[in-house]
């Protein structure tokens, strides 16, 4: 057989069949992944889940227990047999809760709205005017980051006892109301933004308000959503400062009633557990109605090295 006809050959031949690909995973940067680094992210993602879903999960399931049930059986047993709203009923007739969850409603839109309007103007202010001294005012605010609470408490007590608000709601707000976290993640936001758009809006006769409302404000939307999770989280769970400020039991917030529950009560985990979940379903229901921003915002706002 000549060589031409050997190479006619090959070209008639068909092509050797391949099996199926195999499907590469990669992830978000198109870098192949292996399956063992894929087992072990999930690993860890679930034990991650695990220690902080997980207590939760049993409070609530230990809140819709009834009383016939045991809590402490080994192994444990994570679903109600037999599952009730009678623990829930059990806490309102022993405390004021719905009370105090108001009290602590109260303090916490106000941190909110305090800490989402500060925050912005302040943040905006840092970000966009051209003043002397706006360096050492955010080096200021970076500052004020380190310090601990627990440093400046006393100070603060001296300060709302001579204001005359020891003992009100709004001594327990005031201190809070601008934080200085919040101020920098809006800083950052803003910083974000594109300028020319800012300059676009003063060509056209935009005074600083109008670009700062209309302009700058609704582009950071999901940064102000992070604020106000991390506002109203803050004050809604706060237990130290509002202990020391408040003496009157019909001021007290959902918190430092809770403790009296628990110090009162300590041997009926199934009361425990139903004012742990009234506590925190308010968090839950803010952070699922606010969670698209959320996500959103963290990018946003976030500090850059």
């Amino acid at each position: 057989m000549s060589v031409r006809e050997k190479e006619s050959d090959v070209e008639r031949r068909p092509p050797p069949e391949r099996g199926p690909r195999r499907r590469r995973i990669t992830d978000e940067h198109g870098r192949h992944v292996r399956g063992w680094e894929l087992a072990l992210r999930y690993l860890l993602l679930l034990a991650v889940l695990a220690l902080t879903v997980g207590p939760f999960l049993w409070q609530l399931s230990t809140s819709l227990k009834g009383p016939t049930e045991d809590i402490f059986s080994s192994p444990p047993k994570f679903l109600p047999g037999d599952p009730t709203l009678h623990n829930y009923k059990r806490v309102a007739d022993t405390i004021p809760v719905w009370d105090y969850a108001f009290n602590s409603l109260k303090v916490a839109g106000a941190n909110v709205v305090t800490n989402c309007v500060g925050s912005a103007l302040a943040g905006y202010a840092l970000a966009r005017l051209r003043y002397r001294g706006r360096r050492v005012a955010t080096l200021v605010f970076i500052l004020a980051m380190l310090v601990p609470v627990e440093g400046i408490i006393i100070a603060q007590f001296t300060t709302m006892r001579e204001l005359g608000l020891n003992n009100t709601l709004i001594g327990v707000v005031l201190p809070g109301c601008i934080g200085a976290m919040n101020v920098l993640l809006m800083r950052n936001a803003f910083l974000n933004l594109p300028y020319e758009i800012e300059e676009a809006a003063f060509v056209d006769g935009a005074n600083t308000w109008q670009r700062f409302l209309r302009i700058a404000l609704p582009a950071v939307k999901g940064t102000l959503a992070v604020v106000a999770i991390f506002a109203f989280m803050g004050a809604w769970d706060d237990f130290l400062w509002p202990l020391i400020v408040l003496s009157d039991p019909s001021k007290f917030t959902l918190t430092i009633g809770l403790n009296y529950l628990h110090g009162t009560f300590a041997n009926d985990e199934r009361l425990v557990a139903a004012g742990t979940v009234i506590a925190v379903a308010p968090l839950i229901a803010l952070f699922a109605c606010l969670q698209r921003y959320f996500f959103r915002g963290v990018g946003e706002g976030a500090v850059k090295g």
